[in-house]
Formats: C-alpha cells, structure tokens, sequence
C-alpha cells in the first residue's frame, strides 16, 4: 500500500490519507469543497461546492497515477436530496464520456464543516512507465 498526497487538494482534516494505491487501484478519500489555497469552504452553493469537490478529486486521482478517465466507482453524499438534479449537471463536466463511473449517491445527516457534498472514488491506476498530459 501507498500513502498519495497532492498539494492540488486540501489537506487531510482528520486522520486519514487522501488516497491509498493498491494492487493497481486508488481509493480516494472523501473530497469536500475546500479550497487547496486557503482550507476554507467555498461559497456559492451547490454549484460551486460540487465545482470544488470534483476539482480537489482530480488532483487526488492525478496524483495517485490515474485521470479521471480511469475512475471506475463514485460515492456522492448529499447534505440534501433535492441538489441532484444540479450536482448531476456538474458532474457530466466531469465524466463527459460513457462509460462514466458507476456511481452511489446518498443523503446524509450531515457533512464535514458543514458541506453540502462529499464525492470519494475508486480509478484504475496505469503501471508506473505510462505517462499521459492531463
């Protein structure tokens, strides 16, 4: 197992890794909308805290030798159920290309410092000698 930390992404705020490679895999951990920069939430709503998530997401899923492309799984954590229809819109911007990931998504009672969404995932990470511009 390896630890995969990007500076494109908040730090972790708790104790855990932003992701694990194993086996060819990479488990991300949760992405909330921190701002890499600053490690505050952003405003602007749904939007602009999918926007954020999924930005942070990339850099996890870059750093740990995978693109977005490469993602298999999403798990989306809803603060509330009626943003699905927006987050859905951002997240075409995302995974524009079938096959998009498979995907879980959830209402929760509540996010970390008080988000509105959480997106995790798992991606297939390319052997070492491979390397692609993202």
């Amino acid at each position: 197992m390896e630890a995969i930390h990007s500076s494109g992404a908040p730090s972790a705020i708790a104790p855990y890794s932003q992701a694990i490679r194993h086996q060819g895999l990479l488990y991300t951990c949760g992405q909330i909308a921190l701002d890499p920069a600053s490690g505050k939430l952003v405003t602007g709503g749904i939007e602009a805290q999918t926007h954020q998530a999924m930005k942070n997401l990339a850099a996890v899923v870059k750093a740990g030798g995978s693109r977005m492309s490469q993602v298999i799984k999403t798990t989306v954590f809803l603060a509330d159920m009626a943003d699905y229809p927006k987050v859905n819109a951002i997240y075409l911007e995302y995974f524009p290309q079938a096959p998009r990931p498979a995907r879980s998504a959830v209402a929760v009672a509540g996010l970390p410092l008080g988000a509105l969404i959480e997106i995790d995932c798992i991606a297939a990470c390319e052997p070492a000698d491979q390397t692609y511009q993202y």
